[in-house]
This record gives C-alpha cells, sequence and structure tokens, in this order.
C-alpha cells in the first residue's frame, strides 16, 4: 500500500469519526416532539377556555329589550 492510500485511509477515518457525533441527534428529536406535543396540550386547553367564557359572556346578553 502506498503512502498516498495510507493518508486517504487515515483521513476518511477521521471524518468518519468527526461526523459521527453529528448523526446522534436521537434524544434531542424526541425532546423536541414531546415539548411541542406538550405545548400543543397547552394551547388546546386555553383554546377551550377562552370558548366557554366568550360562550357564557354570550349567551347572558339579553336579546329582548328587557335588560334594565
Amino acid at each position: 500500500m502506498g503512502q498516498l492510500e495510507t493518508y486517504l485511509i487515515a483521513w476518511m477515518g477521521f471524518i468518519r469519526s468527526y461526523r459521527r457525533p453529528i448523526r446522534d441527534e436521537a434524544g434531542y428529536t424526541v425532546q423536541v416532539v414531546i415539548l411541542t406535543a406538550i405545548f400543543a396540550i397547552l394551547a388546546i386547553a386555553v383554546g377551550a377556555i377562552i370558548v366557554s367564557k366568550v360562550l357564557a359572556k354570550a349567551n347572558s346578553i339579553d336579546l329582548n329589550g328587557n335588560g334594565q
């Protein structure tokens, strides 16, 4: 094996070991999915509270004109 081949094999090993931590992001992805689900649930809960308060206020409006 020549000097160029040895150099290329060493360089490819270095690049492979350098890029390995970049591909290991599985835990980060799971964390983002869980946080996104939590925020979606919170947004739905806040929306339901607002809708119920608006509907309660709208149902309390007297449309017959006897509100004095």
